[in-house]
């Protein structure tokens, strides 16, 4: 079995919305565990909150289950951060998708599941997959 799959926070919205398809997805990869960095915690705390209007006490509880199956998410440390920097000079990625990238990598993941990242690329040994390629058309 490989190392653990990384989960940007796009996948970790899905799981917890009414997304069609995308969300019985996000759901079927997340409860295989894997790992998260809090940035992509923040992220999807910023994001329910403001475009889908959760409350805090349910976006707490979200939180809970996302670090249940992905205990243990990786600070934003600085080495982290220097790495990203690397990566999108090198790659030109955002400052954000970089940290994701970076994060990955440190936690020795072999697949990041991402909607907003390029399918296929491979980034310093961590595979790009978007998982929702398939339900594009649901």
């Amino acid at each position: 079995m490989g190392l653990p799959a990384f989960f940007d926070s796009n996948v970790l919205i899905y799981a917890f919305t009414q997304a069609g398809n995308k969300t019985s997805i996000a759901q079927q990869i997340l409860s295989l565990g894997g790992a998260v960095n809090v940035q992509a915690l923040n992220e999807t705390a910023n994001t329910l909150r403001r475009k889908f209007n959760v409350g805090w006490p349910r976006i707490g509880q979200i939180i809970d289950v996302i670090v249940g199956v992905c205990p243990k998410p990786l600070p934003v440390a600085l080495e982290t951060h220097r790495a990203a920097l690397r990566i999108c000079e090198r790659y030109g990625y955002s400052i954000y998708d970089g940290l994701i990238i970076a994060a990955a990598k440190e936690a020795g993941c072999a697949t990041l599941y991402s909607e907003d990242l390029q399918h296929g690329q491979i980034i310093e040994g961590v595979r790009i997959e978007n998982p929702f390629l398939t339900a594009a058309t649901s």
